[in-house]
């Protein structure tokens, strides 16, 4: 077996294969009728029949949310976690996973104070009349987030990030490398897994049109079907008037994992990239990257620190590319079980409508 000498001798000649993958997705979980002050005055007036809308008419939702969460906790002998400043829920989520034997089920509920929008009450004078009204305002406060660390059959291990005060919007964090190994197990398909990916496969075609098939309802049937699992601040009269959840995707990463035949085939061509790419950061690099005209000077200059990023302390020798809300990520990860060389492409997405 020859020895790679560049970047162009890896791809060709020591691949064994390579599948590409949705990878982490974090999604606004949200009710786009309560995105607006009108909407919300819709609800409490026009729905619910109060006279005015007011941030006392939220307090009791809070509050029952919350007793219905410490209920839903209690009642089926959870945790619940306080997570500290700085401590990496990801590593607390791994330490329930590893004890955790059922097909799919709850880990455990954390907890955590987070900056988020809210309503809030004004109160106004109107000139002509003397008189006063409230006023519905968003502001930003730092109020309570209950994560729900469960496993599901198809999608295996998720969360589900509920804010605590009205309009109680949520997060949803899946993993697409996750959802395909569970299918392939259903489909038959003998593979040895990455802890996100696949060091090997029987059927390379069969595993890359699982990945492929990974769509908008499979997540959106995710959603629905905890909905109904863990505790809802929404009634069903308020889900029949059609105040119910939507999905729109927050931050999404893609992943292309190519397997190589031993670790210094990864080695030399990882140490290659990093060579010819150290000026990738540049302003004329990046909009070859990602095909936009990059402006330096002037009111419409184009915003953002443009470098390059080789991180290697402490962590997997990684190039990081970034543009706005855009990142490029490339690692090679070698280990005793495979020679996995991996590449990230992450894709931050605004909400037309903050929630």
């Amino acid at each position: 077996m020859t020895v790679a000498r560049s970047v162009a001798d890896v791809l060709d000649d020591h691949v064994v294969f390579e599948v590409e993958s949705i990878d982490r997705m974090y999604l606004n979980v949200w009710q786009p009728r309560l995105a607006y002050g009108g909407g919300v005055q819709g609800f409490f007036v026009g729905h619910r029949g109060y006279h005015y809308a007011s941030t006392a008419l939220m307090d009791p939702m809070t509050k029952a949310f919350v007793a219905d969460i410490h209920g839903f906790v209690a009642a089926r002998g959870l945790e619940l976690v306080s997570f500290a400043k700085g401590q990496r829920k990801d590593d607390i989520a791994h330490e329930f996973l590893t004890r955790f034997t059922d097909e799919e089920g709850v880990l455990f509920v954390g907890r955590a104070q987070e900056k988020a929008g809210v309503w809030r009450t004004q109160r106004r004078h109107n000139r002509v009349t003397g008189g006063s009204y409230a006023w519905l305002m968003r502001c930003s406060a730092f109020i309570n987030f209950f994560y729900f660390y469960c496993v599901d059959a198809d999608f295996g291990p998720f969360f589900l990030k509920f804010s605590s005060y009205f309009p109680y919007t949520a997060k949803l964090c899946i993993n697409g490398n996750e959802w395909a190994k569970r299918q392939a197990a259903k489909a038959g398909i003998g593979f040895t897994p990455l802890d996100n990916g696949f060091a090997a496969c029987d059927d390379v075609p069969a595993v890359q049109a699982i990945c492929d098939s990974l769509g908008p309802e499979h997540i959106d049937a995710l959603l629905r079907k905890w909905l109904q699992i863990l505790p809802n601040p929404f009634t069903p009269q308020d889900e029949a008037a059609g105040y119910h959840y939507e999905l729109s995707i927050l931050q999404a990463e893609f992943s292309l994992t190519q397997m190589l035949d031993r670790p210094v085939s990864g080695r030399i061509f990882f140490e290659q990239v990093l060579h010819d790419n150290l000026d990738i950061g540049r302003p004329d690099q990046i909009s070859l990257v990602f095909d936009r005209r990059i402006i330096r000077k002037g009111r419409h200059a184009t915003p953002g620190r443009f470098r390059t990023r080789v991180i290697t302390d402490g962590v997997i020798p990684s190039l990081h590319v970034d543009y706005k809300n855009a990142k490029i990520k490339q690692y090679h990860n070698c280990d005793a079980r495979s020679h996995a060389m991996s590449e990230y492409v992450g894709l931050e997405v605004q909400p037309m409508l903050k929630t």
